[in-house]
């Protein structure tokens, strides 16, 4: 994972918290789950940075880009955030949960097949769970967008993107953190998976990925 400026927000308006995270302030076990973040080693193929974290959400907040590149193309991008509220809530059943954004851009004739959506949807589920992890309250959506092209553009091929946006509770360990640097490398299997790539290791054999294409640009 290369090396990345923390980004704090430690008030309920999302602010960036530096002077109360170097001051102290941000709560052990946050500063933990970040640190295990930071120290996550994740495929080669994935490019990881930190990113400013959303506003509102959660008195704490950490977020982290990635995009799985090969050959200098993007195949699929995403974001995941941390978050963290030390009196717990209600809806997470817990005190942190994880948010993410993962999208890729799909053939034509693959898009059309209805049974798409739960297959990648599993995909999420079945990396945390190849991974050992004890999660709860999961939820999100599998989208599908098409896209034509007319006039000027009507050289483009049609293209369809996939994106999955999901959330879940991580149970807490030792120091009341979850075990993040485990979550974020599923969270990666999830990104290569998703992007076509061949499973990283024999253990991952079982594990049914797209064809490689040619993924999303973010803008």
């Amino acid at each position: 994972m290369a090396p990345a400026q923390e980004q704090f927000s430690d008030r309920p308006d999302g602010a960036d918290g530096k002077d109360s995270a170097e001051g102290g302030s941000v709560p052990p076990a946050f500063r933990s789950a970040v640190d295990a973040l930071q120290a996550a080693r994740l495929r080669p193929e994935l490019e990881v940075e930190a990113t400013r974290p959303p506003q509102r959400l959660a008195p704490h907040a950490y977020a982290l880009e990635a995009a799985v590149v090969q050959d200098e193309e993007d195949l699929a991008d995403g974001r995941l955030v941390l978050l963290h509220d030390p009196a717990g809530h209600e809806s997470w059943h817990g005190a942190f949960r994880l948010v993410t954004l993962v999208r890729a851009e799909l053939e034509p004739e693959m898009a059309s097949d209805p049974l798409l959506p739960e297959v990648c949807w599993s995909w999420l589920t079945g990396a945390l769970e190849a991974r050992g992890l004890s999660y709860g309250e999961a939820g999100g959506t599998v989208t599908l967008a098409g896209s034509h092209y007319f006039g000027t553009l009507g050289a483009r091929r049609p293209a369809t993107q996939i994106e999955i946006r999901a959330s879940w509770t991580p149970r807490e360990g030792r120091g009341g953190a979850p075990d993040t640097a485990a979550h974020l490398m599923a969270w990666g299997d999830l990104l290569c998976q998703i992007a076509g790539l061949p499973p990283s290791g024999p253990s991952d054999a079982a594990v049914v990925t797209l064809p490689q294409r040619r993924g999303p640009h973010v803008p």
